[in-house]
């Protein structure tokens, strides 16, 4: 037993607590939040009070929340993960009843002043769900058909309820994170050649069923896969926020416009700018340099939260982190991809940075069952 680890046995256990906790990771979370904040300023002409000052309040909640989290154990947490994934299940199936409409979609559930968007918490009570499972399940029946089953109905059915909604993004992001804890618990790869089949042949299935009574996909949808493909088809209107982005991205230059100068935000050509196109409001203002600083943030959180994944002895929180990072970087990579043109607008915000009261606060969370799995693992005596 090291000097520090001594002394640390002498420290109350909640006071421990907070010593263990992963302190890098913490500092750039916040690093990345300020990011936020600055740009939202900025894509309100200054006026920190319209979307800065909720974010930071948000953000702080959610801070305190992780906190919280953090001080859990994690078996706790592997205990009930069946149960939390069962109320966020619920709160689909409320939100098909009773939820809120917004944008052509009813994805919410109003809670007194609170708008809650129950899919962006189930992406993650699915993969909690998922690493209890595998943790629990005997790795010689990992990739017997019976037992790779449960699996994958746990990922469809909160998947599919959020197709219903509708919110393809949201249920291809539910679906991909199920897939990584899958991959990581050593399911077998047959499974994943016999999913990207699958997948193909969906894709031609979409594509042939437009037009048809049986039309797989909403209209709306249709038409952003034909923008994503071609933005020239209709520049003032479907295609005309990707044709912005594109415009404001290149616009920025090595180090950009300055702050508050970037003229496509600032005119109001920009849409979305406070929401899933604020990563291109950063590039106009900070160019290519700030972009890729941005960039690393979150690269060095990735790579911190794998490093803790690797480092975990214990199976469930091994596979929770993964799935955490997994999903983290799904959100990260597919703003950006959007925003760049290089995937169909999806309506995905850019984790940390966008405005957004439900996606800050659940990611936050998330965070959280990360550091529980970190503050928690075993150590050697």
């Amino acid at each position: 037993m090291s000097y520090l680890e001594y002394n640390l046995q002498t420290v109350p256990t909640g006071a421990r607590k907070l010593l263990y906790l992963h302190w890098p990771l913490i500092l750039l979370l916040m690093a990345v939040a300020s990011i936020g904040f600055l740009m939202l300023t900025s894509v309100a002409g200054g006026d920190f009070e319209r979307w800065a000052e909720p974010q930071m309040k948000r953000f702080g909640l959610g801070l305190a929340a992780m906190v919280v989290v953090a001080m859990i154990p994690i078996w706790f947490l592997r205990n009930i993960a069946a149960l939390i994934y069962a109320c966020s299940v619920i709160l689909l199936v409320f939100v098909e009843f009773f939820g809120v409409v917004g944008m052509g979609a009813q994805r919410w559930i109003d809670i007194g002043s609170l708008r809650v968007q129950p899919s962006e918490l189930t992406k993650f009570t699915v993969v909690m769900m998922l690493a209890a499972y595998y943790d629990w399940l005997d790795q010689k029946k990992v990739s017997r058909p019976f037992w790779v089953t449960i699996p994958a109905l746990v990922i469809l059915l909160p998947a599919g309820l959020t197709v219903i909604q509708p919110d393809l993004g949201t249920a291809l992001l539910m679906i991909t994170a199920g897939a990584v804890v899958k991959f990581m618990a050593g399911v077998s790869l047959l499974y994943f050649g016999v999913l990207a089949a699958v997948g193909v042949g969906l894709v031609f299935a979409v594509f042939s069923s437009r037009g048809t009574p049986w039309q797989l996909l909403h209209d709306y949808q249709y038409l952003r896969i034909d923008t994503f493909m071609d933005p020239s088809l209709d520049p003032l209107g479907a295609g005309y926020q990707i044709t912005q982005s594109i415009i404001a991205l290149g616009s920025g230059g090595m180090s950009g416009r300055g702050f508050m100068q970037g003229t496509q935000s600032r005119l109001n050509f920009l849409p979305e700018k406070h929401t899933d196109f604020i990563f291109t409001t950063l590039a106009e203002e900070f160019g290519f340099i700030g972009g890729v600083s941005l960039l690393g943030l979150y690269v060095l959180i990735i790579v911190f939260c794998i490093i803790a994944a690797i480092q975990n002895k214990d199976r469930f929180s091994s596979l929770l982190i993964m799935g955490v990072v997994g999903n983290f970087f799904l959100f990260v990579a597919m703003n950006i991809s959007m925003v760049m043109g290089l995937a169909p607008v999806k309506g995905v915000p850019l984790p940390l940075v966008s405005y957004g009261g439900t996606a800050m606060v659940v990611l936050m969370l998330a965070f959280g069952l990360v550091q529980s799995a970190y503050v928690h693992r075993p150590r050697s005596q």
